[in-house]
């Protein structure tokens, strides 16, 4: 009989692999997810696992409140995080957690990540952010979840972020625009451009397509 959360995992661990080799990730940094049928458990990379080597086992499934149901023993640290944001957000099926370095390095020097293109306006919306806590904290979840409530891109400082969605493909394009966003600020700000952002008239009109 086929496994019913294997296309599922395997969506992830391509997702993983796919940010390893773009850079977004380095060694066991960061952590995937997903919301299983239902609503009460979530999916999610184990302790230690190297996104570039996922395989079925690296993950475990979980309860809301972090009880082990299935799978690796040892849920990633930061098992909170996506936990208390699924919580809060159930229309969220799924939540990347990646290092990007122009992002954290843009918000660590404290420029705003501004959305220039189209794109960066439509995937993002709107980008929030969260000041430093340290990693598998109570803190960190708890002011991330609360972020969520404002936007899908969530900035923790000197830290990462966190892009949802309600598909493991929208998650994943939106934590792509987010660098791309990064990126774009960093060579505004290295012309000496302090304020090129998406036409604000432009955004409406977003809202409706």
């Amino acid at each position: 009989m086929a496994d019913p959360l294997a296309p599922l995992i395997d969506e992830l661990i391509e997702v993983g692999r796919d940010a390893a080799r773009r850079g977004l990730v380095l060694a066991s940094a960061g952590n995937l997810s997903a919301r299983l049928s239902g609503g009460e458990a979530f999916v999610v990379t184990a302790a230690g696992t190297w996104f570039d080597r996922l395989g079925p086992a690296d993950f475990s499934i979980l309860a809301m409140d972090g009880t082990v149901l299935a799978g690796h023993p040892r849920p990633s640290t930061e098992w909170k995080l996506h936990a208390r944001t699924y919580e809060v957000r159930p229309d969220v099926t799924c939540v990347i957690h990646l290092h990007p370095q122009a992002t954290v390095i843009l918000d660590a020097c404290g420029h705003e990540v501004r959305l220039i293109t189209l794109d960066h306006a439509y995937y993002l919306g709107k980008v929030v952010r969260v000041p430093f806590a340290h990693n598998g904290s109570d803190e960190l979840a708890d002011t991330a979840a609360e972020a969520a409530r404002d936007g899908d891109a969530i900035i923790m400082g000197h830290h990462g972020c966190s892009t949802l969605g309600d598909t493991i493909a929208m998650a994943y394009r939106r934590a792509l625009q987010l660098e791309d966003a990064a990126e774009s600020t960093f060579r505004c700000l290295s012309i000496g451009n302090t304020d090129a952002t998406f036409p604000p008239e432009a955004l409406e009109g977003l809202r409706h397509l």
